[in-house]
């Protein structure tokens, strides 16, 4: 490797970009440093070293040759430096860039900014077959600047005065072509029937069949009769989402004069309009709820796009209090560990590095409020006690079609998802194997509770069994005793 003082750094023309200073096996990261890990596949030919180089440089200061003006700059502290390259176990020809950026290359409190800088040219280089960010690590200097989400886990809980359990929600179905009557009565007899939540899809915004004025009017009439019906704080999640920023805030305004609690957003607004409607979000008191539509366009493959977990990070900072973060037992993909790191990665506030979660780095949180995950997608009151054991108490579970499709109706569909619950915290409570019991004490709940029963008869044996494809490279050794 030629040193960046030497005479070869700035030898005119095109020169590796590993001699011009961003392969740096001896650095150091430093506490403030912005972490990245990039499963990086080269072309035939191309080093590791040379090709975690050059996503080093792409992603920072370098272009295809050398320019004169670097000497203007303090161009070692602005060059990124890949410092280690591991080979992936198990996938031959792909290989772990870890990068390191200085703090000083990011604009304070923009996921805009980060993102363009860290994904925003590389994945398109020759020089690689495939390239994946599967995490980062996010100094507490540069945690500090972003807002977080609006309001967190804990006081969420505190809104809803609901302690002790997951929540329950469910999805309106079809989400498509209902008039905003009766897409208003699916949302009253789903939470009169126990649930805490109903939700808007993500493609649910104002067509002609359904204008978003007519449907927010609805909703929350249903959302108030069943508060009066129950004596519980209830809500359905608004999607906001629409063609320009004036449209949303207009659509939140509206959501708020009506009383609603939560609103809805959709990942694929981009990164700045989530950031905008967090702020309008803890600004007017309103939980903000993100469906993650179109992630798994660059999240599912394993060697190219950005693991979900990268994802989970970006939206903690930017600010929502919900997002859906995968079910284990549902019909869309989700690997266990892949999604316990997920989960972490929301909810807690010093996250350990951990392969076997498909943890790359050490995270601290710094005290910004937990991010509220959402199971959704295929889950039914028979996966109750799988569900509670893999996602624990603080996540949304919402059941869709495993509350409007109960045949006794939508209100029924509801009841057997509350019972199933409470009958499995319960288990839990008193010290029970509720994951090994579950099955038994389903059924046992069921002969006290006619919509459960039919629930269980109806899709007691349901089940996704396909083979995960984003799954971590180091799996758990078992020990033995």
């Amino acid at each position: 490797m030629t040193s960046n003082g030497s005479a070869g750094r700035w030898s005119a023309g095109v020169i590796p970009y590993a001699e011009m200073g961003y392969w740096r096996p001896d650095y150091q990261p430093k506490d403030s440093d912005i972490l990245a890990a990039f499963r990086i596949t080269p072309q035939q030919g191309v080093p590791p070293e040379e090709a975690g180089a050059a996503v080093a440089g792409e992603s920072s200061t370098a272009t295809w040759t050398v320019v004169w003006t670097d000497r203007l700059t303090s161009y070692e502290n602005y060059q990124a430096k890949c410092y280690r390259v591991e080979p992936v176990p198990g996938a031959e020809g792909q290989f772990i860039a870890y990068i390191a950026y200085d703090l000083d290359l990011f604009e304070e409190g923009s996921i805009a900014n980060l993102t363009s800088s860290i994904i925003g040219n590389v994945f398109g280089f020759k020089a690689l077959k495939a390239l994946r960010l599967e995490d980062m690590r996010i100094p507490t200097h540069y945690v500090k600047t972003f807002q977080g989400p609006a309001h967190g886990i804990v006081m969420e809980r505190e809104y809803l005065a609901k302690f002790g359990r997951p929540l329950l929600g469910a999805t309106v179905k079809p989400k498509l072509g209902l008039s905003a009557r009766n897409y208003g009565r699916v949302v009253y007899e789903a939470l009169r029937g126990g649930l805490d939540f109903t939700k808007d899809d993500e493609n649910i915004n104002s067509q002609p069949f359904m204008r978003w004025r007519d449907r927010f009017l609805y909703c929350m009439e249903g959302v108030t009769r069943a508060q009066a019906a129950t004596g519980e704080i209830k809500g359905h999640y608004l999607n906001v989402t629409a063609g320009t920023m004036e449209d949303m805030y207009e659509r939140a305004e509206f959501a708020k004069q009506l009383g609603s609690v939560i609103i809805m957003i959709d990942l694929t607004i981009g990164y700045t309009a989530i950031q905008s409607m967090a702020k309008w979000a803890r600004a007017n008191g309103m939980i903000l709820h993100l469906h993650r539509a179109g992630h798994s366009t660059y999240t599912r493959q394993k060697n190219h796009g950005v693991s979900f977990r990268v994802i989970a990070k970006w939206m903690r900072l930017a600010g929502v209090d919900h997002i859906h973060a995968g079910t284990v037992v549902g019909k869309l993909e989700g690997d266990p560990n892949s999604v316990a790191g997920f989960y972490d990665t929301l909810r807690k506030d010093k996250v350990a590095a951990d392969p076997v979660k498909g943890l790359y780095f050490d995270q601290e949180w710094a005290s910004m409020p937990g991010v509220m995950p959402v199971a959704s997608g295929g889950i039914h009151a028979g996966q109750m006690h799988q569900l509670l054991h893999y996602l624990d108490e603080d996540v949304v579970l919402q059941f869709g079609g495993g509350t409007i499709g109960h045949p006794m109706g939508i209100a029924a569909g509801a009841e057997a998802n509350r019972v199933a619950l409470e009958a499995m915290i319960k288990a839990r409570n008193e010290g029970r194997d509720y994951l090994k019991e579950g099955p038994d004490l389903l059924r046992a709940a069921a002969k006290q509770n006619r919509p459960l029963d039919v629930a269980l008869s109806t899709w007691g044996d349901i089940t996704f069994t396909y083979e995960s494809t984003d799954t971590p490279d180091v799996v758990e050794t078992p020990t033995s005793v």
